[in-house]
């Protein structure tokens, strides 16, 4: 048995006229049944609420104002998860809706309060079916497409798969859109630089996503130790004859060494509120010997946070080279820099801890 996230965009759920696909959404169920038969368990993360919106609003181009935007999520969102319901009833099954932040990644408390209630519905033999939050989204706490919420709810349930639908059958050696004689790639071991810059463009006129985001997404699931594939989700069966072993699309495969759960919460969720610029020793300690970061190998200090929030580490070149949670306060810590741990009490009039943060909270980056 396995669990799995599939990934499904909304120009795999919607119709070229705009509205969405309700044929399509029952062969996506039909699919998801025989995998439940199957034994695995399944979550989906689905955009397509804004595209429903869009249709009811008689818009013909995906709204660049916030508000906008906002307004046709809250009016297709009850669209896209009736025809959920109304896909998975044929079968016998259940869906869920979840709607998600930022916040709720970054909040250590709600990080776990959604995993405990995605784990139970699928206790129950339901179907999660998760969406960003768009009615009360900002930038400030968006997730930037669902191929990134997708990958983060797979680490979140510690999934052992991520399946990406594309309308393309997977990642190809170029564009099969604009340019003839492409290759589809069909394993891929390790995500480079170059396969990155190669993936880079912009999404359809009806998602955000495009090749980029699938592979960035992909980049942090295999960070978890989660297989990753992107295959097409316009054809029946897909899903299904891949889990049985069949070769599909393209397969991201994880290396041995994955990160823990907690550390993938600050790699990835927590979002950073502040910087600690480093001299090159502490930059040493950290990259080379694994060790906390103490008071004096910081230079500066940048942005307000509390204690237990996430900041970066910084180089003296200005690279972000880890990111931790801190012991300290910004105030603290500026009046800390530099200085040795034995003087922490003296300066503060208290002591937490020797580490500004200690190497079981630091993920190197």
């Amino acid at each position: 048995m396995a669990r799995i996230v599939i990934k499904i965009g909304s120009n795999i759920l919607t119709h070229k006229s705009g509205g969405l696909d309700s044929e399509r959404i029952l062969s996506i169920a039909g699919d998801v049944f025989q995998l439940c038969n199957d034994g695995h368990e399944v979550v989906i993360v689905s955009s397509g609420a804004v595209a429903a919106g869009m249709k009811k609003l008689g818009l013909k181009t995906k709204p660049k104002d916030i508000r906008l935007k906002q307004a046709a999520a809250a009016v297709g969102q009850s669209s896209l998860i009736w025809a959920y319901e109304k896909g998975f009833a044929e079968f016998g099954k259940k869906v869920a809706q979840i709607l998600l932040t930022g916040d709720d990644f970054s909040d250590r408390l709600r990080y776990l309060n959604s995993r405990n209630t995605i784990i139970t519905l699928l206790s129950f033999g339901i179907i999660p079916v998760i969406n960003e939050n768009d009615t009360v989204a900002t930038d400030e706490i968006k997730f930037g497409d669902n191929d990134n919420l997708a990958a983060l709810v797979s680490a979140l349930i510690e999934a052992d798969r991520l399946i990406i639908l594309s309308d393309v059958d997977g990642l190809y050696s170029a564009d099969p859109k604009r340019e003839t004689g492409t290759k589809l790639i069909g394993f891929v071991e390790e995500i480079t630089p170059e396969l990155i810059k190669k993936a880079g463009g912009e999404g359809s006129n009806i998602g955000t996503g495009g090749m980029y985001s699938k592979i960035k997404a992909a980049e942090k699931a295999l960070s978890y130790g989660i297989k990753v594939n992107i295959i097409s989700g316009k054809k029946k069966g897909m899903v299904v004859s891949l889990l049985k072993g069949n070769r599909h699309g393209t397969e991201f495969t994880p290396s041995e060494k994955k990160m823990s759960s907690r550390k993938g919460w600050i790699a990835h969720a927590v979002k950073p509120m502040g910087s600690l610029v480093l001299d090159d020793g502490a930059v040493n300690a950290l990259l080379k010997s694994g060790k906390s970061l103490l008071p004096s190998g910081i230079t500066a200090v940048e942005g307000l946070f509390g204690i237990g929030d996430a900041v970066f580490c910084v180089d003296p070149a200005g690279k972000h080279i880890a990111k931790g949670i801190v012991n300290y306060s910004s105030n603290d810590v500026e009046r800390l820099k530099g200085r040795k741990t034995t003087e922490i009490e003296s300066l503060l009039g208290y002591k937490y801890s020797d580490e500004i943060i200690h190497r079981d909270n630091l993920v190197l980056l």
